[in-house]
């Protein structure tokens, strides 16, 4: 998390319980929400590596910083943009004309954490940790900024974490797609300063609501036959 070492390494905890208990839950209630069941773990995971970017910059140990935040950009920039269009996927009745469309968009993110995750293990320097009020900054290059324009990128890689969620046949991840845009705009609105940091610990807390989806199995109302 944005906030200090400790603060991290619980937030990472509390998420991988929840995850955990989620996962349980869904292969009992149907496999389909594995994949989604499996975020707040995921989430978890780099909150935790978050943690040890905090130990690094704490002890002043560069190559700890190096690995824990390679660590977390990879949920950011790789992980993310891939498993949300293909948990969407995985989740879609079989019948749905826009399943297919999640696997591509699910591909189309695979491309993208390619070219954003990939070029910082061939170039360190290109990460660039700082902190900035008290809260972790992640700055440098892209590959992409040789392309388009910073904006552009983000632009992409929204699209393809919220467009989904918000297509989905469920209302419920219809829901959480909401979540991720008020997420993704308090971040920019009023945390631009570790706006990455910020957009993945909020993200974390938002897969709260995934939880409460399997828990309560909301998908069964749009789809019985597949959840009852």
């Amino acid at each position: 998390m944005c906030l200090s070492e400790p603060v991290s390494f619980a937030a990472g905890g509390l998420l991988i319980a929840g995850g955990v208990f989620a996962s349980s839950k869904a292969w009992n209630i149907n496999k389909k929400y594995m994949p989604v069941a499996l975020m707040p773990t995921m989430a978890g995971v780099q909150q935790i590596l978050e943690g040890y970017v905090w130990a690094g910059v704490n002890n002043s140990d560069p190559s700890m910083v190096w690995w824990a935040a390679m660590g977390f950009i990879f949920f950011t920039w790789f992980m993310w943009p891939i498993w949300i269009p293909f948990s969407v996927y995985v989740l879609e009745p079989p019948e749905s004309r826009r399943k297919k469309l999640f696997l591509y968009m699910a591909l189309a993110g695979t491309l993208l954490g390619f070219l954003l995750y990939i070029p910082h293990l061939l170039n360190p320097d290109w990460i660039n940790v700082t902190v900035n009020e008290n809260s972790l900054a992640y700055e440098g290059t892209m590959l992409l900024d040789y392309i388009i324009p910073r904006w552009l990128t983000y632009v992409i890689y929204i699209f393809l974490i919220i467009a989904p969620p918000l297509m989905s046949t469920y209302l419920h991840m219809r829901l959480f797609s909401l979540t991720l845009i008020v997420i993704v705009s308090v971040s920019y609105f009023f945390l631009f300063y570790a706006y990455i940091s910020f957009f993945c610990l909020l993200a974390g807390i938002g897969t709260i609501h995934l939880i409460y989806i399997i828990l309560r199995n909301k998908c069964c109302r749009e789809c019985p036959v597949l959840f009852r």
